[in-house]
């Protein structure tokens, strides 16, 4: 009887050792929250240090499997450690870990680690890195789907933290209005991709949606849908829409959880589910992907220029550095020729990896600035800062500059990157539109510049920065200087992550 049970059941493929780090999260979180009720306010810097040494934890198994080089699937082709996911990881813990650093002030001032709240921020941006490495390393459809809503229903609750701050909760409420028809369109998409090739798994979608028989006009409509989904959580236009409020409307910590890490699981959305799953499509996405780019350039940096606040004024920035990401993405494929394939998406990683250390600055200066009963969320709260702090006007001058493409800073290594892939391609002309953009972006970002060392400040208060956030600030700001004067390890790294994933 056993040997025929043994015959019927399928092997379940139980090799955990892959997802070391997500069980290693997950039960870490699990017990931060625990031991959280039990602490009183005053002691709450518990939970911070155990958050931290969690995604220490986590780092080290990332890291292991990063440096094996090998590509391992585990839960039946349902889940893939290989050197793309791991890569990614790793700055995924990283930004988490400095948006943590960064906000430990902030979050305490505005008494979100107070009363009922406890330390629910740092267990729910747990949460949400545990679904952002679940989307990194999901090889199927509805693995990948469950990642994204684990990272969504978390950010959601993020969002609405402050329960008595109106601005907040109208932001969440969009927020999850607007997340709810991103997820809608992702899963009608998933169902149709499902009805056309009879399987979720990413390897089977691709080999049978290039098989004779396969519903072409099906698998189209599925792309659409699915195109349209990961384009929201890109904050792609036209499905940036809750960009600008949200980014606004959030505690300005969230807003970094929101805008940093998930921006890498996002593109590791789109390697798995367009480039590894629907290769044979290639020339339907990226028409796609072509116009989505070209319009996140174009309202993104236009639209940013109307700013007054400067958390609006990242949002618009984010749209229109997504375009960048959208633009490589675009060039990996010229008709038959697939040769350009590991240049191009390791110019999009890497521009997403650009983009989230800059980001995380850029923020983490507009939270040390606030204080309590005080946002800094207007560019005029920036006047003066030359006089009043010299180096972290330095640094933020060092993050506008990257973000506008001036050299040597890193920022401009990636629009490098990424020009060059699709000059390669040919359409030159996308490339020249793509540089004109760039350039009247160049606009907003040099005004926060301008504002910090040409106009008096207002306020000539003396700025109060703890040590740690004081250390990774700088650090912040050396980095993008350091990766950008030389850029070859980090790129060669992203091109050696994304032939192996390619590869296997």
């Amino acid at each position: 009887m056993n040997e025929m049970t043994n015959t019927l059941l399928p092997a379940v493929d139980t090799n955990l050792v892959p997802v070391y780090a997500e069980i290693f999260l997950l039960i870490a979180a699990s017990a931060i929250l625990l031991i959280d009720m039990y602490l009183k306010g005053s002691r709450r810097n518990v939970t911070y240090y155990l958050s931290l040494l969690t995604l220490v934890g986590c780092a080290v198994f990332s890291w292991a499997d990063f440096n094996s080089g090998a590509t391992v699937y585990t839960f039946n082709h349902m889940y893939v450690s290989d050197p793309m996911s791991n890569l990614l990881k790793l700055f995924t813990y990283l930004a988490v870990g400095i948006t943590l650093v960064y906000s430990r002030q902030y979050v305490g001032e505005r008494g979100m680690l107070s009363g009922n709240l406890g330390g629910e921020f740092y267990v729910l941006a747990l949460f949400s890195m545990l679904g952002q490495m679940i989307m990194i390393s999901g090889n199927s459809m509805l693995s990948i789907y469950l990642g994204v809503e684990l990272m969504s229903l978390s950010l959601y609750a993020l969002v609405a933290l402050r329960r008595d701050h109106a601005v907040s909760t109208e932001a969440a409420m969009k927020y999850f209005v607007l997340g709810a028809l991103a997820s809608g369109f992702m899963l009608y998409g998933i169902s149709m991709i499902y009805g056309a090739t009879g399987s979720l798994d990413v390897n089977e979608i691709a080999a049978r949606s290039v098989a004779a028989g396969a519903n072409t006009t099906i698998l189209v409509f599925g792309l659409v849908f699915l195109v349209a989904g990961m384009a929201f959580k890109l904050g792609a236009v036209p499905f940036h829409m809750w960009a600008p409020d949200v980014y606004q409307g959030a505690p300005t910590a969230v807003t970094l959880l929101l805008g940093g890490a998930p921006k890498l699981a996002a593109f590791a959305m789109l390697m798995r589910i367009l480039v590894e799953a629907l290769p044979g499509m290639a020339y339907d996405w990226q028409q796609m992907l072509l116009v989505l780019a070209v319009l996140s350039l174009a309202i993104g940096n236009l639209t940013a220029i109307a700013q007054s606040n400067i958390k609006r004024m990242l949002a618009y920035s984010s749209i229109a550095q997504m375009g960048y990401v959208l633009l490589a993405m675009v060039a990996g494929v010229v008709g038959d020729n697939t040769g350009n394939m590991p240049t191009a998406y390791s110019a999009a990683m890497y521009s997403s990896i650009t983009y989230v250390l800059t980001t995380l600055g850029s923020f983490g200066l507009v939270m040390m600035l606030a204080r309590s009963g005080f946002e800094a969320e207007q560019i005029a709260d920036f006047k003066g800062l030359g006089r009043r702090s010299p180096w972290f006007a330095v640094v933020m001058t060092v993050l506008m500059f990257s973000l506008a493409g001036v050299p040597p800073m890193m920022g401009f290594m990636a629009k490098w990157a990424v020009l060059q892939a699709v000059a390669n391609t040919g359409m030159v002309w996308l490339a020249v539109i793509a540089v004109m953009f760039s350039l009247i972006g160049a606009f907003y970002y040099l005004r926060v510049v301008k504002v910090m060392w040409f106009d008096e400040a207002a306020d000539t208060s003396p700025i109060a920065v703890p040590a740690d956030m004081r250390f990774a600030l700088s650090l912040n700001g050396i980095a993008i200087v350091v990766l950008g004067v030389v850029p070859g390890a980090l790129l060669g790294t992203c091109l050696q992550a994304i032939r192996a994933t390619l590869a296997a």
